[in-house]
């Protein structure tokens, strides 16, 4: 099991570095073909949207990843997001899905919060 989370918090950490989400082959790779997401802004996209009109550059930090299984092939994770670009925090979740013998995110929400580090930190 902590091979499966560290082996997800390093796609997570992936998908939101800035040389991922500027190359659409890696980012293709990751998206599932019926990825969909909700972003912090309150749109939904799909995975023909993020690859055709972009994402978001910003430089963010991951902190308090988890994983929770939900089928043998299914995995929500969960974490919290420092945005250094857009001076904002995040909280954030994701599905998982083994599809093809490899991990490809299915589903992404990010909610905007007014949460600080220091106040959500895992000690």
């Amino acid at each position: 099991m902590e091979n499966l989370k560290e082996h997800l918090r390093e796609l997570e950490e992936s998908h939101i570095h800035m040389e991922v989400r500027i190359d659409h082959g890696k980012l293709a790779e990751i998206l599932a073909d019926d990825f969909f997401e909700i972003g912090s802004s309150g749109y939904m996209s799909n995975k023909e949207e993020c690859l055709n009109h972009g994402v978001v550059l910003t430089e963010m930090e991951l902190f308090n990843f988890e994983i929770f299984p939900l089928a043998t092939d299914v995995v929500l994770t969960t974490y919290y997001i420092v945005d250094k670009t857009r001076k904002r925090n995040t909280l954030r979740s994701s599905i998982w899905k083994f599809i093809d013998e490899r991990w490809q995110l299915y589903f992404h929400q990010g909610t905007i919060t007014p949460l600080e580090l220091s106040e959500i930190l895992v000690k």
